[in-house]
């Protein structure tokens, strides 16, 4: 059980008092529209396209709607393949992480969202109940009787559930491959560098990050807690954004009211790397959720936030869909985050061998 009685009390009773804190944006770095991933376990590649998109504006281009769904169907057939090559030994599902956006940048390129919507029925909402269904039926059944046709399956799947891949697409009058629009754009997804902070691996080397979405096995640069707190506020106040992997089953992760505290607004305790690691240790800390800081804020008592963008549309949230998540909570419930290299700052990146 997470939450102590006197705790889930505590929570219940401070929430009052925080739906009527009144938060004040210090810094907002440029940004596209809030979206809304629906019935998918797709945040990595909402929350990571929202991040791309940001750094499309960085560069000096304008604003573009990026496909998330891209990124969903090309990432799929490669989850399914390495859930077949470990006897199903790992987790498949629809999660993954925002390296797995980054890989299919660097291999395949990105389109905008005009150009691949990933409705095939009209539809303007995205469910994938029965995509997630029909392809874990396969990928089970291809564990239990191996065969190289399973592969075809996924794909068919994929294409008649939300669309067979464009190969070229025109977008303001210009006429684009996947790659060649993303070179257009300037974006380089070796540019970009994926951070943890936990103790049960050297700091300043990286590793393999133990959580179950990382079915790609990718590595992490491991730094201090307060080195990792210091690249995000720096990244931040530069212009730059940061894809963030959090823990949100907290029952002070409030996307209703738009905020987050480890305990309130009015008593926040000292997070420090002892107490973020004996909660990622035991599993109170769980990689649950994707989302995109493209700023900071303040609370009516000067106390420090950052301005987190959703993936949960914006029907019924607080600041229209944004959060304000405290740093104590940053410092205890960040599982990964991934910014862009001149993000970092020079002496943390020499310690990094960058």
């Amino acid at each position: 059980m997470k939450k102590s009685i006197l705790f889930s009390f505590l929570v219940i009773a401070t929430s009052f008092a925080a739906s009527a804190q009144q938060f004040t944006i210090v810094k907002d770095n440029a940004h596209g529209d809030i979206e809304n991933q629906c019935k998918t376990g797709t945040c990595w590649s909402f929350a990571t396209t929202s991040f791309i998109e940001s750094e499309i504006i960085r560069k000096g281009y304008k604003a573009v709607d990026l496909s998330e769904m891209y990124n969903v169907r090309l990432t799929y057939p490669k989850k399914a393949e390495s859930y077949v090559r470990f006897q199903g030994k790992q987790q498949f599902g629809p999660g993954g992480l925002s390296h797995d956006v980054l890989a299919v940048i660097e291999e395949y390129g990105i389109v905008p969202e005009e150009a691949y919507t990933g409705f095939v029925s009209g539809s303007k909402e995205y469910d994938h109940t029965t995509l997630d269904e029909k392809i874990n039926s396969v990928v089970v059944e291809a564990v239990k009787s191996p065969t190289a046709g399973y592969q075809k399956y996924v794909s068919d799947i994929l294409d008649n559930e939300i669309g067979a891949l464009p190969t070229e697409f025109k977008y303001n009058g210009a006429l684009y491959t996947p790659a060649s629009f993303r070179d257009a754009m300037k974006i380089n997804a070796k540019e970009y560098v994926c951070l943890t902070s936990f103790t049960h691996h050297p700091f300043y080397s990286s590793f393999v990050l133990e959580v179950p979405d990382n079915w790609a096995k990718k590595s992490y640069y491991n730094l201090p807690l307060d080195e990792f707190q210091r690249v995000a506020d720096f990244a931040l106040g530069k212009g730059f954004t940061v894809a963030w992997d959090a823990d949100v089953s907290e029952e002070s992760f409030d996307a209703q009211k738009g905020f987050a505290f480890v305990e309130s607004f009015q008593n926040e305790p000292t997070i420090d790397q002892v107490r973020r690691q004996e909660a990622f240790d035991s599993f109170e800390t769980t990689d649950d959720h994707l989302m995109h800081i493209t700023g900071t804020g303040k609370d009516d008592k000067g106390n420090a936030y950052y301005l987190v963008k959703n993936s949960w549309g914006t029907e019924g949230l607080a600041n229209g869909g944004f959060q304000y998540i405290s740093v104590p909570y940053f410092r205890y419930k960040t599982v990964c985050m991934i910014v862009h290299k001149d993000a970092i700052p020079k002496e943390i990146a020499v310690k990094l061998g960058m």
